[in-house]
């Protein structure tokens, strides 16, 4: 077998079994990927947001972490020169609103298509420009909606379409149906110039002072300093062992990764897992999420850019304190704000034992999409997560993400390469799917599809398709819970890959997102 490669749209995990057919290895299918979902899954991701490739190189059995996501912009600026950020109310549901800021005023400094140029350089062996082509193509004939990414045009339509440039692409009087095409001109021009010039012309070129001048003639604070001074930054990646088997994960000052890897380890000291969809085991899980989300109050977002934050957090006895009152106590739940699934996420190994795990976001968007580019900007500085009020962040400086594409290895070799979309829930996604995996043994899709639970607030949420007596039981031990109808993407859209005893690949997209997995033969 040549490879596998798992994503959150079709066409985007086509392109990378595409390039591995042709020969191209982990890397630069997971590269191609990522163009194409710029292209397929633009709500979500594109060149004016940020992201986080882990790369497990199957030579040296080595593990990096490259870091493109965005940064605070305002180099040479007065710190209260900004415009003001505009509030949209985003419908999760019928019943479900939350505000949301965008515009030019929360746009961060993007860092997607520096990020993709510099995994090339370290570690792709294909052309460049030929890891553009498929997405090139794709934008200028356009690509119809299937039902998940219509949903997803429905609930952001107040910001895909909330400018003249956004109602050009996303429809001139209504959102785009199921069904219609969306095509994406001005991004192909701008992919051709990607390919013919490289990422630097967004940074140090024409495109970079387009950028800049649109931004800031609305109130944005991405200068031309800003872009020139961006960097990728490599970092070790965060550590974890679980059972057997060891949890490789984005590191700070990003938390999501950290948070999971602290999570796998309370489930390792409560002893082997109940048996799957019982009380007990769904019980197991939701206290190791309360542990995880309690770490994350007081100064831990400060925490994250101090040196050590990993090996404070992970401390034994950290771990065993959490492990104790896991145990004890099996009520009081935590509270994190919410957070619209606006990540995507895709998953490659190939036959040398390579593997790629690469998460982008645009935020839920800031509707600010530069003119005759295509490209639409993140909202990051809009994030209060991302970006607290009151804090003076300053120009360059990272900001933190949940985005946590993973790694789990086994005897030094990758045995799942996984992530996901879903806000914060999409730290749940992925510490369910590891467990299904390694715990109780499951396919790659078997471990996705199988209904999730998420301890929000006071509630525990209990996905759809949850065995009924299970439910009652946990609800008779006092939790408040909440019941789902079905499946929902509310709990994220995850992508794997995984590796089965004798090399046996299999690859998985989440049906919550429409997601798909490709194996491919030698």
């Amino acid at each position: 077998m040549k490879g596998a490669v798992a994503a959150g749209h079709p066409l985007t995990a086509e392109a990378g079994a595409r390039i591995l057919a042709e020969g191209g290895n982990a890397v630069d299918a997971c590269i191609a990927s990522a163009f194409v979902s710029w292209v397929a899954e633009s709500p979500l991701t594109g060149p004016g947001g940020g992201g986080f490739m882990l790369v497990h190189r199957g030579r040296d059995s080595s593990d990096r972490i490259l870091d493109f996501f965005a940064a605070v912009p305002g180099n040479g600026l007065p710190h209260d020169d900004a415009g003001e950020m505009l509030a949209v109310d985003v419908p999760f549901d019928e019943q479900t609103t939350q505000v949301f800021l965008i515009g030019p005023a929360a746009c961060a400094v993007p860092g997607a298509a520096a990020g993709l140029a510099a995994a090339h350089r370290r570690y792709a062996q294909l052309p460049w420009e030929e890891l553009l082509a498929p997405a090139v193509e794709l934008a200028r004939r356009g690509v119809p909606l299937n039902a998940a990414q219509a949903f997803l045009h429905e609930i952001l339509d107040v910001i895909l379409r909330n400018e003249a440039e956004g109602r050009h692409v996303y429809g001139a009087e209504a959102p785009l149906k199921e069904g219609e095409r969306v095509v994406m001109r001005d991004l192909a021009g701008t992919l051709e110039w990607l390919a013919a010039e490289g990422a630097d012309v967004l940074y140090r070129g024409e495109l970079a002072r387009r950028l800049s001048a649109a931004a800031c003639e609305r109130g944005g604070r991405i200068t031309e300093a800003d872009l020139a001074a961006y960097r990728v930054v490599q970092r070790r990646p965060v550590r974890a062992a679980y059972r057997d088997v060891e949890f490789v994960s984005n590191p700070p000052p990003s938390a999501g990764g950290l948070l999971i890897a602290f999570a796998l380890r309370v489930l390792d000291r409560l002893g082997p897992m109940p048996p799957r969809g019982s009380a007990e085991a769904l019980a197991t899980l939701a206290e190791a999420m309360r542990e995880a989300a309690r770490i994350r109050g007081g100064g831990f977002v400060s925490d994250l850019y101090r040196g050590g934050a990993t090996r404070r957090i992970l401390a034994e006895e950290r771990v065993e304190t959490s492990a104790a009152a896991a145990h004890a106590r099996l009520r009081l739940p935590a509270s994190e704000p919410t957070g619209i699934p606006s990540t995507t996420h895709i998953s490659v190994v190939d036959a040398r034992g390579n593997a790629a795990s690469l998460s982008a976001s645009t935020g839920c968007g800031s509707g600010f999409i530069v003119p005759g580019t295509g490209i639409q900007l993140n909202n990051m500085l809009g994030e209060p997560d991302l970006n607290p009020p009151g804090k003076v962040a300053r120009p360059g400086m990272r900001l933190t993400s949940m985005m946590a594409p993973s790694l789990v290895l086994a005897r030094g070799r990758p045995r799942l390469v996984v992530g996901s979309a879903g806000s914060i829930r999409l730290r749940a996604a992925i510490l369910q799917i590891v467990v299904n995996v390694v715990d109780h043994g499951l396919t790659a899709e078997e471990a996705i599809e199988e209904p999730r639970v998420h301890l929000e607030e006071d509630l525990l949420q209990l996905e759809g398709g949850i065995d009924p007596g299970a439910s009652d039981r946990l609800e008779g031990d006092g939790y408040e819970a909440t019941r789902w109808a079905g499946r929902n993407l509310y709990f994220g859209g995850a992508a794997a890959v995984a590796v089965r005893e004798g090399g046996v690949l299999e690859a998985a997209g989440d049906s919550r997102r429409s997601g798909a997995g490709m194996v491919v033969e030698a």
